[in-house]
């Protein structure tokens, strides 16, 4: 049995750390993509200009169309050829880093991330996910290797939405629950092996972190503050539930996450958000006892998770649909399958209605 832990070379995280960019990644190559949205570029361009001020390093900024897809990557690979860049840093959010990351990939190139939302664990993992031009999930790319450097500067993440950052506590929520089931099964995970102590002790701190502090940080990024909870927030989202999904495994959670992503009802929520609710299905999957749900469910109420089909989105249900998301849940390939027993698209769909019925319940 071959025991895997992987993680990006080196995660930095600190109040102002954009303005030290260049101290970290100088040394990756002579001339840098830099991939953001345009709001992106316009709020972090002129600190990254000035970081690299003085340096024999050259800067291209391009705008992110605004979904990892398999045409997406393509373009901005031929933007990467046709300015001879040497080095990708993604700047932004989860499928920002998810289209950097294969980008990089594809043209043999060092990858840089830099977070300025905490909403999914994306940016240290070896993995991106692609969706199709209608924002519908189409695979998993599993890469050769992590980033090379995840930068994450707390002073701009702070100041985003704090809903971003409730939505990657939803994701992080996972984690624990996933790295369990996955261990009970003893799946093969994202890292190539067999989980290790260590990686599943960093996916219960996670857990552990989210219920000691989740609340505190969302009130203080709600006031666009930065303290010690929203600093262990932001480590949990990034960089604990990163390690602890890629190096223990994803379950039932995700893939009934992407699932709902079949849903146009529910394509207004971020990718954490479903995934909460995912979260809460797997734990009906399982039958794990009451006091764990409650827990759960209590918490998402605390911070403003969804735990009902109506805060997913879904104000009527037609059996039609909710089949549909069971089915996509159990497709050939998905994690699901690493549950520690057989599961079968009429179990996802009763699943999904009881976490429904005992959301309702408790809201």
């Amino acid at each position: 049995m071959t025991r895997v832990i992987i993680s990006p070379g080196k995660y930095i995280q600190g109040n102002g750390e954009l303005k030290n960019l260049h101290e970290h990644i100088h040394s990756l190559g002579n001339k840098i993509l830099i991939l953001a949205s345009e709001n992106g570029i316009k709020r972090t361009r002129a600190t990254i200009e000035e970081s690299f001020k003085g340096s024999n390093i050259d800067l291209v900024f391009e705008p992110f169309n605004g979904e990892c897809s398999r045409n997406e990557i393509d373009r901005l690979g031929e933007v990467l050829k046709n300015n001879n860049c040497d080095v990708v840093v993604g700047v932004g959010g989860g499928k920002i880093f998810d289209t950097a990351k294969a980008v990089a990939h594809y043209n043999d190139v060092p990858v840089v991330i830099v977070p300025t939302i905490a909403s999914t664990d994306a940016p240290t993992s070896a993995l991106s996910v692609i969706y199709t031009e209608e924002g519908e999930f189409s695979e998993y790319l599993l890469l050769p290797k992590n980033p090379e450097v995840v930068l994450v500067d707390t002073s701009i993440v702070s100041k985003a939405p704090a809903r971003l950052l409730v939505a990657g506590i939803g994701d992080a929520l996972a984690t624990y629950f996933e790295a369990r089931a996955c261990i009970r099964s003893d799946a093969n995970t994202m890292a190539g092996g067999k989980a290790t102590k260590a990686a599943f002790a960093i996916a219960e701190l996670c857990y552990e972190t989210l219920l000691n502090d989740g609340l505190k940080a969302k009130l203080a990024v709600e006031n666009k503050t930065s303290t010690k909870a929203v600093e262990n927030i932001i480590e949990a989202n990034t960089y604990l539930s990163g390690i602890g999904f890629e190096s223990c495994g994803l379950a039932a959670a995700h893939a009934i996450h992407n699932g709902f992503t079949a849903l146009e009802e529910s394509h207004d929520l971020y990718h954490g958000e479903k995934v909460a609710f995912g979260t809460l299905v797997q734990l009906v999957l399982e039958n794990s006892p009451i006091e764990e749900i409650e827990e759960v469910i209590n918490f998402c109420l605390e911070i403003g998770l969804p735990v009902t089909l109506e805060d997913m989105g879904i104000k009527e249900i037609k059996e039609d649909d909710i089949m549909k998301v069971a089915e996509l849940a159990c497709a050939e390939g998905e994690t699901i399958y690493n549950m520690p027993f057989e599961v079968k698209p009429e179990d996802v769909y009763s699943a999904i209605l009881g976490a429904d019925s005992l959301g309702r319940l408790y809201k």
